[in-house]
């Protein structure tokens, strides 16, 4: 059991809301996190048959992809689906807190557990949509705690660099300080002038991190007052973005590639648009309605482009581009609901929280094929 606050912090050191594309409906949709919460399930959808399915389980906590309200509800009554979905939720106590596109977005999120899927090598961003910010941190330490500081700021996860970790540099000096009134200080005497052998900490953080790290840094730092400085930075962060793009293990025909992309995600059928015979090699995807991003497909050399619900008048710009399109329906993006599972087991595991999760079996696809 833990509070239901803690378990969305901890999901999302994961999927943050700040990678969420402007206007996106996420967050806390129905109920309040303010309890404590023994079991949570995982869904790609909260249809009325998945809240009827999570108060036969005894769910505490829906995290979902999709949002339940999307647009504004001109009221709540058993006259409607929507209006059931709030009420059973309310009166169940049943929260719904929803992760979309921050979780489409996020570092080994539902886009790259579909390039997992359909096993892409080397994937890399489709359509770039933030940039990490990057910080310079600089802290003053007495001599005989540089040791202590710099290992937490490495393993709070300051000073990465590219493919480089623990990236400080150091530098000594003295430091001059006067203890006043009111103060407890660590060195000197109140009314003192007190001068130190001091070590200049330099390093980077990025902006996810710098409150972990600075909290850190200010828990081993022996000083009351902790000097430092956290400057905006030029150098360039990690870019997250929707969609991925990568190669296949070997080249296939479209006609073959179809089958692969039917066998990866379980489907009884695809729509395609192309040439059977075209040879496939360099693949993108992207979950869910990816009907404005073939021309960014096509950009980035892609021959097949994966996605759902594609437009009638979007497949015909994909023919006029020669971009090859394999549409297996938008409810593919339900490879989330394990993969949300297993990135929350290993975190309650890490915080020793005695939580159960559940993965939804309810079928919220809306298709079928005759």
């Amino acid at each position: 059991m833990a509070n239901g606050n803690h378990i969305i912090q901890l999901f999302e050191q994961f999927a943050p809301k700040h990678l969420a594309v402007e206007g996106d409906k996420i967050g806390l949709q129905i109920g309040s996190l303010n309890k404590q919460v023994r079991r949570v399930m995982v869904t790609l959808d909260v249809l009325e048959p998945v809240v009827d399915e999570a108060i036969d389980k005894d769910i505490d906590l829906i995290i979902a992809h999709h949002p339940p309200i999307f647009s504004a509800l001109d009221q709540v009554n058993d006259r409607s689906a929507a209006g059931r979905i709030v009420m059973k939720c309310i009166q169940h106590d049943i929260a719904v807190y929803v992760a979309h596109t921050n979780l489409d977005v996020c570092e080994g999120g539902v886009n790259d557990w579909m390039s997992e899927a359909l096993g892409l090598l080397e994937p890399e961003v489709l359509v770039p949509t933030y940039e990490e910010p990057v910080y310079k941190l600089s802290v003053f330490v007495p001599e005989t705690h540089e040791a202590a500081v710099s290992e937490v700021l490495g393993k709070a996860g300051a000073g990465r660099i590219g493919n480089y970790g623990d990236c400080q540099f150091t530098v000594t000096g003295k430091g001059q300080f006067t203890p006043l009134d009111g103060s407890d200080p660590y060195l000197g005497q109140t009314g003192k002038t007190e001068r130190v052998d001091e070590v200049k900490i330099e390093t980077v953080v990025t902006e996810s991190k710098k409150k972990r790290v600075i909290k850190a840094m200010t828990e081993a730092h022996p000083y009351e007052e902790v000097a430092h400085d956290v400057i905006r930075d030029e150098i360039a962060g990690h870019t997250f973005g929707l969609g991925r793009i990568g190669r296949l293990e070997r080249p296939m025909t479209l006609a073959e590639f179809s089958e692969h992309v039917k066998a990866s995600f379980h489907v009884e059928a695809v729509r395609v648009v192309g040439d059977l015979e075209r040879k496939i090699e360099k693949v993108a995807v992207l979950g869910g309605d990816g009907n404005k991003y073939v021309s960014a497909a096509h950009f980035k050399g892609a021959d097949a482009y994966v996605t759902g619900d594609l437009y009638f008048h979007v497949a015909h710009d994909a023919m006029a581009l020669g971009l090859s399109v394999v549409d297996p329906g938008h409810h593919v993006e339900s490879v989330m609901k394990q993969g949300v599972v297993d990135v929350l087991r290993q975190k309650f595991e890490d915080a020793k929280l005695d939580v159960e999760l559940v993965v939804s079996t309810a079928n919220t696809n809306p298709f079928r094929f005759k």
